[in-house]
């Protein structure tokens, strides 16, 4: 497989990903890090980072709105729920600094 089509391959993945994450709006980013280490923020702070490698400025802001498909203040309102107890343990054990 060649470079171009093998990043083609990997953008289109990425935007499956991204879409099914749109699409379960049930799905907690506290949850997504509990269990997989990497959330919706995590993927938006990845964009910036790969545009400004390629000379490109995008704040936090634009790319949540990016990755989540609606402002992210917007998506904290209709989707975010408050974190538990049991999650907010979870995080903390899961993300202790070493």
């Amino acid at each position: 497989m060649d470079n171009q089509t093998q990043t083609e391959i990997e953008a289109a993945v990425l935007q499956r990903l991204i879409d099914h994450l749109r699409n379960r709006t049930d799905v907690q980013n506290i949850d997504m890090m509990n269990l997989a280490g990497f959330c919706r923020n995590c993927l938006s702070r990845w964009y910036a980072e790969a545009a400004a490698e390629k000379g490109i400025s995008i704040d936090k802001l634009e790319s949540r709105e990016i990755i989540y498909g609606m402002p992210f203040e917007k998506w904290k309102k209709h989707y975010q729920k408050e974190a538990s107890p049991e999650q907010q343990k979870k995080f903390q054990e899961t993300h202790q600094e070493v």
